[in-house]
């Protein structure tokens, strides 16, 4: 059975670990055409909520030169994977209606798979025109998600497919990112360790 925090929406349950700020450093290294591109980066990722039954995702990356030159943003939502109900808000700005179908632990649990782990929907968006919605499972610490979908607008370069793990390992959040693009298939492409920052350090901003 989940053990909730009372102050969380139940459908965040499974979730409840990755809220908060994170922060620390990584590498990348992918192919690009006949040659392999290589950084070492700082990253903060933070995921917060507002009440609702998801999580707002937000990352900040920097190559770790002298100058900590910008390299990557996103944000977007992350939440269990189910079929709507009349008590969910939207489309648009249409509020939700009647009571929630999963306004406990115990309903919740309805929706754990036979193998133990939840299923799990993230959307996340990049500011070069790229959105990819991924569709994965969440089982205790351990996340594995697989792009569904990728959305590029015009002027966005090639990217069709990801892949990303999540975990808690030592109470540090370790992610890796498979990723196919620019005519390559999916090939590893980065990967990081990231501690959890107290409040006031979040707030620093960089």
């Amino acid at each position: 059975m989940l053990e909730l925090d009372p102050t969380l929406p139940a459908e965040l349950g499974p979730l409840q670990w990755l809220i908060g700020s994170w922060e620390g450093t990584g590498v990348l290294s992918f192919p690009v055409g006949d040659r392999t591109v290589e950084r070492e980066f700082g990253q903060r990722v933070s995921f917060a909520h507002h009440g609702h039954p998801y999580l707002a995702y937000e990352a900040y990356a920097w190559i770790l030169d002298d100058q900590l030159t910008p390299l990557a943003a996103e944000t977007g939502f992350w939440r269990l994977a189910r079929p709507a109900a009349d008590a969910d808000a939207g489309p648009g700005m249409l509020p939700p209606e009647g009571t929630p179908a999963y306004d406990s632990a115990e309903a919740v649990e309805a929706l754990r798979r036979p193998d133990g782990a939840f299923d799990l929907q993230a959307l996340i968006a990049h500011p070069a025109g790229v959105a990819e919605l991924y569709l994965g499972t969440i089982d205790g610490p351990r996340i594995d998600l697989a792009t569904d979908a990728v959305l590029r607008g015009a002027g966005a370069k090639e990217h069709t497919a990801s892949t990303r793990m999540l975990g808690l390992v030592d109470q540090h959040l370790l992610w890796a990112w498979d990723l196919a693009a620019l005519g390559q298939g999916l090939e590893s492409h980065a990967s990081a360790r990231l501690a959890r920052v107290t409040p006031s350090e979040a707030n620093e901003g960089r």
